[in-house]
């Protein structure tokens, strides 16, 4: 393993903490405010790092285990440099060494290198934003500034990046503990430390000052506009990409919320059969039809179908201008070190020729296939026979309705409706559990194939959980009446019961309990402060919310032309949605740690596929429209040409779908030139950065001069 120093030096720097001020000035202030070479602070490996300043950026936090010799020890290991194993970064111990936190910082380099490998973009001395280069980083702006250069949130993941990415470089006992407790060669570090207890969590720190000025131009005054650059900022993209895309798909409900409520003003046909919904009851026909073959569900059918293509081609524009703004246009694709998860025999990858741990595919394919895949359609089968049981409810409360023909019984029409909303719910939540479990089973060994096989997982169920009801009553049943109530009852209860279980409770449970054991003054030691925020719950993550999104754009775009007031619901929900969100992610959590992306990532493939969907769903739904069924029925229309009419629409309307992505660039004009532009300057840097090399490499291989005279890093074969 690497070496940060020897413990002499250690423990100088361990005394030198102790000795800052007592409990009314922090310890961890008084270094803060001194060079990073100062009291408590390890010491920086290279002059140029050296800094007036150090700001805490990540704090982690040591089980009860750990006593003063192991915490001298993990932190000599987060100093020591990256040429040595290390992780290159500052340690802090806190009040003392025998305190249960390390406060953890970097340095100029670090920082500067992690922004190479991680293809980040910054803006050059001419103003252009260009891939960084390490370099080259002279002619960057502000890099010699990390607070100016970089943004809070990329200097505290690229500081979690370096933790997670440690690996034994060698077989080492950890000091203090027993003998049991062994690193193994390129065993992943911090995740053994977590299995042997010694670390409990580590998670970025929030910093009240800035969470403050977000927090009043975001949730707490009556702006319109989100400050998603702040917000980009202080959470980072990938938070900043959710909220922008609620934003923009909350302001693109106008449209269809206006249309929806022309069309339930202005349609006789549509009040009546809303009300046959609510009231359960035959409403009697409206003799003044004027007996037009298009219908208000026609026009809100067509224009669902044309207005998710236009939305979902707008914000790929959108994303691509807001990612080249935050400089993750062009993130680096490269052959990453092993996630933290994956676990195997250790071997040499052919691909790389770094020794890692292997698992060989075949092995993993038959896990999916014998034990992922049963799971999943295990939980399937628990949605049939939920859908099954609703049915059930569904007959007893309209036979009890029809025999009854009371306030109670009308009551109690929503009563199956309402229980298999909250059935499904709950499975919803044990199945992510669930599904979690199978994909870490799985053990993929890239940190992007993991997240692509647990959202694949989870979106399948999703989509048979949410829509398999409304379409077996929609294609199957054609109990068009049936379809709109159960629409009716998912958009209210499951608006009511998310803003139940996302906002109120977690705030019931942060005001009355969790805040009173968090009580903090100005003059209370920093420390103090970083161990209030680690009480508060580890931010559940955005899974739930986009899979939210996703379910509202399904009913949207899939259902909405039986029920027009769909968008209407939906935006009124939407509205509050913005907001308690980010009250919830700003006071409710810790802070959370994402890595830089570049848009929505498999989320918009999956807008995009229900977006397609909506065509085969709304033509059929227009079949079953009652105004066209009637037409049928009085022999006006037969069926054959009825459903040979739908084909033809259908087809029509995807050939429209797909000449609107064509015409949509997914990127501006002046997007597109300046990926281009970026790609070329890299290429020729990578160019440049080669050529040197190969010209003297010839010109000394071609030359008569002996290849020993020259120094034997150039030359190993002439050592020998």
């Amino acid at each position: 393993m690497k070496r940060a120093g020897d413990d002499e030096g250690a423990q100088q720097q361990q005394q030198g903490g102790e000795a800052a001020g007592g409990k009314a000035q922090s310890k961890l202030s008084a270094a803060a405010a001194s060079a990073a070479s100062g009291p408590g602070w390890t010491k920086v490996s290279c002059p140029c790092c050296a800094s007036e300043r150090v700001e805490p950026l990540v704090l982690v936090k040591l089980g009860p285990k750990v006593g003063p010799e192991t915490k001298r020890w993990l932190m000599k290991l987060i100093g020591a440099p990256q040429k040595d194993g290390g992780a290159g970064l500052l340690a802090h111990p806190g009040e003392d060494a025998s305190g249960n936190i390390i406060v953890v910082s970097a340095p100029r380099c670090t920082l500067l290198r992690a922004t190479e490998e991680l293809g980040l973009c910054k803006s050059y001395h001419n103003g252009n934003m260009e891939a960084f280069s390490y370099s080259d980083r002279d002619n960057f702006k502000d890099s010699d500034n990390m607070e100016a250069f970089l943004t809070t949130a990329e200097r505290q993941y690229m500081v979690k990046y370096e933790l997670d990415g440690l690996r034994a470089q060698r077989d080492l006992r950890i000091p203090g503990l027993p003998d049991s407790c062994i690193l193994q060669n390129r065993d992943n570090i911090w995740q053994k430390l977590g299995s042997f207890g010694l670390i409990v969590d580590t998670f970025p720190l929030h910093e009240p000052k800035k969470l403050k000025e977000l927090s009043e131009a975001w949730y707490a005054g009556n702006q319109l506009v989100q400050p998603l650059d702040k917000v980009n900022e202080y959470f980072g993209s990938s938070v900043a990409f959710y909220f922008s895309f609620l934003d923009f798909y909350t302001w693109s409900l106008l449209p269809p919320a206006v249309l929806g409520l022309s069309i339930a003003y202005f349609s006789g046909e549509v009040q009546r059969e809303m009300l046959e919904s609510v009231s359960g009851s035959q409403a009697a026909d409206d003799q003044d039809d004027p007996g037009l073959v298009i219908s208000g569900h026609m026009v809100q059918a067509v224009f669902s179908m044309l207005w998710s293509t236009v939305v979902m081609e707008m914000w790929k524009r959108r994303s691509a201008s807001l990612s080249y703004r935050w400089g993750t246009l062009t993130l680096a694709e490269r052959f990453a070190e092993p996630r933290p998860g994956f676990h195997g025999d250790l071997g040499v990858n052919p691909v790389t020729g770094r020794v890692e741990p292997l698992f060989p595919e075949w092995q993993r394919d038959l896990r999916m296939a014998l034990v992922s895949v049963p799971v999943v359609g295990l939980f399937l089968g628990l949605v049939v026979l939920g859908m099954t049981c609703f049915y059930w409810g569904e007959a007893r409360v309209q036979q009890l309705h029809k025999d009854w023909d009371s306030l109670l019984s009308q009551t109690l029409l929503y009563v199956p409706s309402v229980l298999h909303i909250v059935y499904t719910n709950m499975l919803a939540t044990v199945y992510r559990t669930v599904a979690q479990t199978l994909t870490e089973y799985e053990n993929h060994r890239e940190e992007s194939a993991y997240e692509n096989h647990l959202t694949g997982k989870v979106l399948v169920f999703t989509f048979f959980n949410c829509f398999a009801v409304l379409f077996h009553i929609a294609f199957f049943k054609q109990d068009v009446p049936l379809l709109r109530k159960r629409l009716a009852s998912l958009l209210i209860v499951t608006q009511l019961v998310n803003q139940v279980t996302e906002v109120v409770i977690p705030f019931l449970v942060d005001r009355f309990i969790s805040a009173p054991h968090r009580t903090e003054t100005a003059d209370d030691p920093e420390e103090d402060k970083f161990r209030n925020q680690s009480t508060l719950p580890a931010f559940p993550g955005l899974f739930a919310e986009y899979i939210e999104l996703l379910v509202q754009f399904g009913y949207l775009s899939l259902f909405s032309c039986v029920f027009p007031l769909t968008a209407v619901l939906l935006l009124l929900n939407n509205l509050t949605e913005i907001r308690s969100d980010a009250y919830k992610i700003c006071r409710l959590f810790r802070k959370p740690c994402y890595p830089p992306v570049a848009n929505l990532g498999v989320w918009q493939i999956a807008f995009e596929v229900l977006s397609f969907v909506s065509v085969v769903s709304n033509c059929w739904l227009l079949v079953l429209s009652p105004r066209l069924q009637k037409r049928c029925q009085e022999g006006e229309l037969s069926s054959a040409n009825l459903l040979l009419g739908a084909v033809i629409v259908e087809h029509l309307l995807i050939l429209v779908k797909v000449i609107l992505a064509a015409l949509i660039p997914d990127e501006p004009g002046w997007i597109r030139k300046k990926r281009e532009h970026i790609e070329y300057t890299s290429m020729q840097a990578l160019r440049q950065q080669v050529n040197p090399t190969l010209t003297l490499l010839h010109v000394l291989t071609t030359s008569s001069i002996p290849l020993k005279t020259f120094p034997p890093f150039l030359f190993p074969e002439a050592a020998n």
